[in-house]
């Protein structure tokens, strides 16, 4: 916090900082704490009628009365993660959206809106990355247009926590009545690691998923417009361990992109668990990236699958920025509910 030459909490932000990263200091208003000050640290999206909203990393608006500011200034953009690989928001989002392919997209601006005839909402879903080239107000009209023409509700996936994400447009579609349904985190890692964690002997790769490996994915009755989605990306790999009966036991996927590999649909028979099975499949796809030239990992993992983030904390993974799909205001729309993330 400010401190002035005499020793005194300052206020040291405006109006005038919104769309900043800022850190502020305000009195409780709880009755059930003995703590007199609450801290917090996120991207100012507004101050109107004596109200601040500031959005924390995850993505949680927070509101603060002006009259309960003791302290607050602009602090500098989220530090970089100190190992790993260093990456900013825009490489990664651009990376992963090549990685989950839509089968229709079309520009609007620098906005791309994608299809997949309800196909997850990652590739159902607006990926904004600069200016729309219209009006915040008319940008979303089309998009809410373009998804209804194909029987779609309407999704904008936003991020942030990092350098460069857009806080300041979820304010803005949250202001509008878009509410999120979804957060997830992008993960990232380096390559080698991975897979040095295990022998990948056993391990069968293919660049197509087959009968077995789809026999274990989650979404049961994938849909040819499903089956596109996944083989679609750079140079795409599929990992399957055979299991005793007609279903693998584990299996796994990996987009290798450039410097990057994409991790996901990283399933294990729930019998064969903590058995190192998610582990097996990821060193073999690391191992298949490496090949390729890939030296850099990422994964995308939701904010309350706690078994995954411990294995991926254990690999050396650590968490990027957040990700979260707006849902277009529900009582103008009657279409059906897609797939998770």
């Amino acid at each position: 916090m400010e401190i002035s030459a005499a020793g005194r909490l300052e206020v040291r932000i405006t109006a005038a900082d919104v769309g900043k990263r800022v850190s502020v200091r305000c009195l409780s208003d709880a009755e059930d704490t003995t703590e007199k000050f609450t801290d917090t640290v996120g991207v100012l999206t507004s101050w109107d009628s004596g109200v601040l909203t500031i959005t924390r990393k995850g993505g949680e608006s927070v509101r603060i009365s002006e009259s309960s500011l003791v302290a607050g200034k602009v602090v500098p953009a989220a530090p970089a993660r100190r190992r790993g690989p260093a990456a900013t928001y825009r490489e990664l989002a651009r990376v992963s959206a090549r990685g989950w392919q839509p089968v229709e997209s079309e520009r609007l601006g620098e906005w791309e809106l994608r299809s997949a005839a309800g196909f997850t909402r990652r590739a159902n879903s607006v990926l904004p990355l600069g200016d729309p080239g219209l009006p915040l107000d008319a940008a979303l009209t089309a998009v809410r247009r373009w998804y209804g023409d194909r029987g779609l509700p309407a999704y904008v996936q936003t991020a942030t926590g990092a350098e460069g994400t857009q806080e300041l447009l979820c304010a803005e579609l949250e202001r509008r009545g878009w509410t999120r349904e979804v957060t997830a985190e992008l993960w990232v890692g380096a390559l080698a690691p991975v897979a040095d964690r295990a022998d990948p002997a056993g391990v069968v790769l293919s660049g197509t998923a087959d009968d077995a490996w789809l026999a274990r994915y989650q979404r049961k009755g994938v849909s040819e417009v499903a089956l596109k989605v996944l083989g679609g990306g750079p140079s795409v790999w599929f990992a399957t361990v055979p299991g005793e009966g007609a279903e693998p036991a584990a299996i796994g996927r990996c987009v290798v992109d450039g410097r990057w590999a994409g991790f996901g649909a990283v399933e294990v028979d729930p019998a064969l668990r903590r058995r190192g099975l998610a582990s097996l499949v990821m060193a073999a796809l690391a191992s298949r990236a490496l090949e390729e030239g890939a030296s850099a990992a990422w994964l995308q993992v939701e904010t309350d699958n706690a078994g995954a983030r411990a294995l991926y904390t254990g690999m050396g993974f650590g968490a990027h920025h957040a990700y979260h799909h707006y849902r277009e205001p529900v009582a103008d729309s009657d279409s059906g509910r897609l797939g998770s993330s």
